[in-house]
């Protein structure tokens, strides 16, 4: 009987193991089917080149297309990615931080109404939305007419197909992705420290910059990523707010593929694009929030 029992211990042990494995195969297949295989396919493109001749894809392994990202054109649209992106994340936390803060101090029943009111505009079109803005940063629009009355801009400036209004625009849209997760930062803080930095003499401008954002840095990061890494690639609002005048990369990888049929370069600017938000993605989770190795 002692010989027995180990054996069957062993059986139940193994057998969720087993369960669980199964379980993952249709989310793993899933991933390998709709996200490596196409992104293999991507990056295999972007070593080719199109034939001039029969405008088909010649698969000589050429870094030709990564080495025409160097054009000044192409630099200038990753400048102003850049630019416009950072502007919007810091935007959105500026504007994020005091209205996650508000709503983490508010009574359970407020907290849910401010919540909600945060989530709702998810529930409209992104697109609607999109077109709404520009309605409003029109030539009479609410924004434009607003801007013209204290000064800042000129009887005949418009607001519209600008970078002012493209960053508007991705502060608008992003905003509610940097609240939400600065607000379950500042959920986890253990009211006591802040009470015992009030009783120590802190007033409550430095018990914020001392206590509250250090511990709520995990839900900035957090949210500067959610923030950051769609709009590098944002393709809609630049188009619909932007026009032809504002072109960040997404506009650049589309224009590649839908008009000039380019698909090797539009390939390589979306995998030089997807490196760089990796390089991002990484560079946050190891130095902003401090998650390095420990020392072997």
């Amino acid at each position: 009987m002692q010989s027995k029992q180990p054996e069957a211990t062993v059986l139940t042990s193994r057998s969720p193991g087993r369960g669980v494995r199964l379980l993952l195969l249709p989310g793993l297949a899933w991933l390998v089917l709709f996200f490596l295989i196409p992104l293999g396919l991507l990056v295999v493109y972007s070593f080719g080149s199109v034939n001039p001749l029969t405008f088909l894809v010649d698969f000589g392994w050429t870094t030709e297309n990564y080495v025409r990202l160097a054009d000044p054109l192409y630099l200038k649209a990753i400048g102003r990615s850049l630019a416009l992106t950072i502007t919007a994340t810091v935007g959105c936390a500026l504007l994020g931080f005091p209205v996650a803060y508000m709503i983490s101090n508010a009574r359970r029943r407020i907290q849910t109404i401010l919540l909600v009111a945060v989530i709702v505009p998810f529930w409209t079109s992104f697109v609607v939305r999109t077109y709404a803005i520009s309605g409003l940063m029109s030539h009479e629009g609410l924004i434009t007419r607003f801007l013209r009355l204290v000064g800042i801009l000129g009887p005949q400036q418009d607001l519209l197909y600008t970078s002012w209004a493209v960053m508007f625009g991705l502060v608008y849209t992003y905003l509610p992705l940097m609240i939400l997760p600065i607000y379950v930062a500042l959920e986890r803080i253990d009211k006591s420290y802040v009470e015992a930095s009030l009783d120590l003499g802190l007033r409550p401008v430095k018990v914020l910059w001392r206590v509250v954002i250090p511990l709520a840095k995990p839900g900035i990061a957090a949210g500067a990523v959610l923030v950051g890494i769609p709009a590098a690639g944002e393709y809609v609002i630049p188009a619909i707010l932007g026009g032809d005048k504002t072109l960040m990369m997404g506009n650049v990888v589309a224009d590649q593929f839908l008009k000039t049929a380019d698909y090797p370069f539009g390939s390589a600017v979306a995998v030089a694009l997807m490196s760089l938000m990796v390089a991002v993605l990484f560079g946050a989770r190891f130095r902003v929030l401090g998650l390095r190795r420990p020392p072997s």
